[in-house]
């Protein structure tokens, strides 16, 4: 049976009409959420560390900005907008202290209660409002009177108000304007995590480095390479969002239609969905997620590597160059987006 969507008409914004909502850290989701709710009329007050370099950015966008233990105090609905890694100690710190009975503990993604790396009281609403789309999507979407689609899961309801609340946050940042889903804190997580290493990020990107490097080690130019691996996926992607599989290769000739049904399924074969399988099985016994904490315990060693070694891929340098020729393409400094929350 198909799942309920909720829209704009199933969700109340007044449930949060006297409430503080406060929102903790200013990264990708934490300000693209204050800034929405604030626009829709909800008080929001930001929680950061004392020597958080977001105080400012906060600051200058109008809000007013408490120490992160305070900030729980003063709210009655808590959105935990911090990395995954560094949410238990902030918890244990500045949220736990400070939680009572009656409070609202909010999450973007269900890591954390999921894997239980947060054991929250028993008289607390926990509930995950999670758009899918990243912050500054969600953000843009919103101020075009647009709506990234989003997920609601309800793990805590001794009010039994949760799922109002999800709904009227929902609402708040544009989610319900796309189209809302009710999911559990299980099935987001493990999906998400799922969707992120295989498809839409890691298996992705992994995909078009090994298109370039073949085009290249068989003696094309790597301009060349990039054009036809990584530029043009964007091309086939907006047509996959707009009409789905069906309808993008309604848009393409004949040869590539022929070339994507023929050759497609040999690439991407039964070897790569068996090791699909295995990954999934890595993020449902919980595996992925304590090696994932080991690895940020143990200092990013791995990890920074990794991306280092990504940023050094001939891929890279040849398509700085070439976005250089596409004044239209906004330009990203990596580093600078990094710092900039």
């Amino acid at each position: 049976m198909p799942a309920k969507i909720y829209s704009d008409k199933d969700a109340d914004l007044s449930v949060l009409k006297n409430k503080t909502c406060a929102v903790l850290g200013f990264g990708s989701q934490g300000h693209a959420h204050a800034l929405n709710l604030k626009e829709s009329g909800v008080k929001v007050i930001i929680g950061l560390y004392p020597g958080s370099k977001s105080r400012k950015v906060a600051e200058e966008k109008g809000f007013k900005v408490y120490d992160t233990a305070e900030a729980v105090k003063l709210a009655d609905v808590i959105f935990v907008a911090l990395p995954d890694t560094k949410q238990p100690a902030a918890y244990k710190k500045d949220i736990e202290p400070n939680l009572t009975k009656g409070k609202t503990l909010l999450f973007s993604h269900g890591f954390s209660i999921h894997f239980k790396t947060i054991v929250p009281p028993k008289d607390v609403d926990v509930i995950m409002v999670a758009p899918k789309g990243p912050g500054h999507i969600v953000r843009r979407q919103y101020t075009e009177g647009k709506g990234v689609p989003g997920l609601i899961a309800i793990y805590q309801n001794p009010s039994k108000q949760a799922k109002k609340v999800a709904l009227a946050w929902a609402k708040g940042i544009g989610c319900t304007r796309g189209g809302v889903i009710e999911t559990t804190f299980k099935e987001e997580t493990e999906t998400d995590l799922f969707g992120e290493q295989t498809v839409l990020c890691g298996g992705a990107s992994a995909l078009v480095q090994a298109g370039f490097e073949t085009l290249v080690e068989a003696g094309y130019s790597p301009e060349m390479a990039y054009f036809e691996c990584l530029h043009e996926l964007k091309l086939i992607v907006d047509l996959m969002n707009e009409a789905g599989i069906a309808g993008m290769r309604f848009s393409i000739s004949e040869t590539a239609k022929w070339g994507d049904v023929s050759v497609g399924p040999k690439i991407i074969d039964g070897s790569v969905k068996k090791r699909m399988k295995a990954a999934l099985k890595d993020i449902q016994t919980g595996k992925f997620a304590k090696g994932w904490i080991a690895e940020y315990e143990g200092g990013y060693k791995t990890y920074k590597k990794l991306l280092a070694d990504g940023e050094k891929h001939p891929i890279e340098k040849t398509g700085a160059r070439l976005r250089g020729l596409m004044p239209w393409i906004q330009k990203k400094n990596i580093k600078g987006a990094q710092a900039a929350y």
